[in-house]
This record gives C-alpha cells, structure tokens and sequence, in this order.
C-alpha cells in the first residue's frame, strides 16, 4: 500500500477507545455490541493475468479474480485493505495469515474488543463470527421474524456487519474501472483496487454531499446489488476446522443480553 492508500486507508480512532456512534445511538447494538470496532470481509475483483497464471487466480465466479480483504468501520469507511491474493485463496487462509504477519499492519483489535466476521472465517479472540447452520444473512428475514435465540443473535449481528458489504457496493458501483482493470502488471492492478478504496474513504470524509452515500444512508437496510453475500461452502468448511472456542463465551453473552432486551421490552409493552 502506498502514498494516499496508505494515509487513508486506516482507523480514525486507531487504539479504538470511543465506542461508534452507531451502536451507542442505536438500541438494537446498544450496550450488546459495545466492544465493536468494524467489520472485515473479502470481496472478488476481476482481474488480468497471464495464461499460465490464469487457473490459480480463478475464482468462484470461474474467471480470474484478485480476493481483496478489507475492514471498515460503521461509517462505511475502510480502515484496511490487502489486494493481492489469488482468486482461489479461502477468506480464511488470507485472514489468518494477515492477522499474524506484522509487517501486514492490519490493525488488530485491543483486548476486548472485536471486529464481526462471516461464517465464512474462523473465530478468533478479537474476530466474532455468527451461529453455524442458522439462518444469517437479512434477506433471510424478510417476511419472517427470527427464531429463537441463535436467529436472533444473527439478525443483529448481520444488520451490523453489513457496513462491510455496503461498503463495497459503493465501491463498485462507483469505480467501473474495477469492473475491467486496465492490462497492467498484478501489482500495479492491486494499486488501483486501493486507490479506488483511499478515493472511496476521501469522498467519504468530504463535506460535499455525494449521490452514492446520500442514497445508502437513508436506507440503513440497502445492499447495493454488486455485493455477492454467500460465503463460499468451502470457506465455510474451512473455517469451522479452524475456529476456536476463544469467543464462544463473548456470543453467548451477547446473545443472553439480546433475548433480556427483548423480555424486557415485551413487559413494558404488557403493562
């Protein structure tokens, strides 16, 4: 990462001592998700390499493709970008081997706190994933109300997450370029992917109203169509070979804080 990218492309609160806005004004984050910090996530981006390098870069969508990793915060603004592994690689090899390679300088959680990840990536202490094996992304709600504690735990924790997936969708709506990179070398491709990202974050921060974001900030619930949000089965598989029990406790307690809001709530609509 270089020049602006690397300027920009970082935590406004880099030891992350204020809890977001976001949940604090928002009671169905608050004070359940108060250890929160962003959320990270992979995005496929096509790409143009050479033909014998062709079938380790394909990707799920069988063409070519850089897997991008990205965190942000809950103001849609990217605080980390990687591009550069293959199309091929499973979001949970490239998370692992970001998150323990220093000179990678992503910037990890402090003790008790946490970004939100999914199913797609191993559960690690600072990294908490959602229940396996139940209903998670929100299109899965529509019309139908979650179920039971784990569904609960997953709607809220996938409405929160989705920053990530809204993030990108703006992303690549706005720059068609990253629709059909230029014939450059890979690193230089990488390049324009976190530019695109830097230029992303500087309109972001900008005063000036901007079509793009205006649209997506008065839908909270809107996922721009370019965001493709199933995890791949077998980064799902992946994932759950390598997870460990680390957050286990801070879900569980989450989840107990969630279905006690909403006892509580329920009285109060009784009396």
């Amino acid at each position: 990462m270089d020049g602006l990218s690397r300027d920009i492309l970082r935590p406004r609160d880099p030891e992350f001592k204020e809890i977001p806005s976001q949940i604090v004004n928002d009671t169905r984050y608050m004070p359940h998700f108060k250890d929160c910090i962003g959320a990270i996530d992979g995005t496929h981006i096509d790409i143009i390499v050479s033909e014998e390098d062709q079938l380790r870069y394909r990707g799920r969508k069988g063409t070519p493709t850089v897997n991008v990793l990205a965190a942000c915060d809950f103001d849609l603004l990217f605080t980390y970008v990687l591009s550069g592994w293959e199309g091929s690689a499973h979001d949970s090899g490239i998370f692992l081997d970001t998150i323990s390679n220093s000179s990678l300088n992503f910037p990890k959680p402090p003790a008790g706190k946490y970004y939100l990840a999914d199913k797609g990536y191993p559960q690690r202490e600072g990294y908490l994933t959602p229940y396996h094996k139940t209903r998670y992304h929100q299109s899965e709600f529509r019309g139908a109300n979650p179920r039971g504690e784990r569904e609960i735990f997953n709607r809220a924790h996938s409405s929160l997450r989705s920053c990530i997936e809204r993030a990108f969708g703006i992303l690549k709506a706005r720059w068609k370029i990253l629709k059909e990179l230029p014939m450059y070398s890979p690193q230089d491709q990488n390049r324009i992917i976190c530019a695109s990202c830097a230029l992303h974050n500087y309109i972001r921060r900008s005063n000036i109203p901007d079509p793009a974001f205006v649209i997506i900030d008065r839908d909270p619930n809107f996922i721009p169509p370019e965001v493709q949000v199933n995890a791949d089965s077998n980064s799902v598989q992946e994932a759950r070979r390598l997870s460990t029990n680390e957050m286990t406790k801070v879900r569980n307690d989450i989840t107990t804080s969630l279905m006690e809001s909403r006892r509580s709530t329920r009285r109060r609509r009784i009396s």
